[in-house]
């Protein structure tokens, strides 16, 4: 995989997601695979926007002033890291990261976070309806249990499953956090 002119996007590794109401998440490794992209991309300096959910409904748990708004510890940014704050699902929607990653001379965009489904895809789908080549680090994302719409409940697995599958299908090229490390 070419990463020449990578930046690495993390998408809404917040503290919220761990609490109610948030429904039941899948991936127990995400922190894990997370902070290990994290670390090998600093360590081969490289660079990093992110990514952080500030939703302007009034009793959200992802709301500027609540506990969970803050990053998940090991996602801080670090002296010379951007910070991006959105207030809807794509980060590139009322927000300058297209500039930013302009100015940072980016060629591909690696994006992983929470959920899949949700922020992440709309984040990948709207880079690359823009032009910018995406990179899903589909083990470095989380996503929840959701209504079926039939009274019942899908799986959060099968929802990681499906949105991977439609992701790399159309919007971008899908990888593991392994082998993004092992290329850089």
């Amino acid at each position: 995989m070419e990463l020449d002119g990578a930046v690495l996007l993390l998408v809404d590794y917040q503290q919220a997601f761990d609490h109610a109401p948030w429904p039941r998440r899948w991936n127990g490794d995400v922190d894990r695979n997370g902070q290990a992209l994290l670390a090998a991309w600093r360590a081969a300096g490289r660079p990093v926007i992110h990514v952080r959910h500030d939703s302007v409904e009034p009793n959200s748990t992802l709301r500027p002033g609540q506990p969970g708004n803050a990053l998940r510890p090991g996602f801080e940014p670090l002296a010379g890291e951007e910070l991006v704050s959105k207030s809807v699902n794509s980060a590139f929607i009322g927000t300058d990261l297209d500039l930013r990653l302009r100015r940072l001379g980016a060629k591909t965009v690696v994006a992983c976070g929470i959920s899949t489904d949700m922020c992440v895809s709309t984040t990948i789908r709207t880079g690359a309806n823009m032009g910018w080549p995406m990179v899903l680090v589909a083990d470095a994302c989380d996503c929840f249990d959701l209504p079926d719409g039939k009274g019942g409940t899908m799986p959060a697995e099968t929802v990681q499953t499906a949105h991977v599958a439609t992701l790399g299908f159309e919007f971008c090229k899908v990888t593991d956090t392994q082998a993004l490390i092992d290329a850089l």
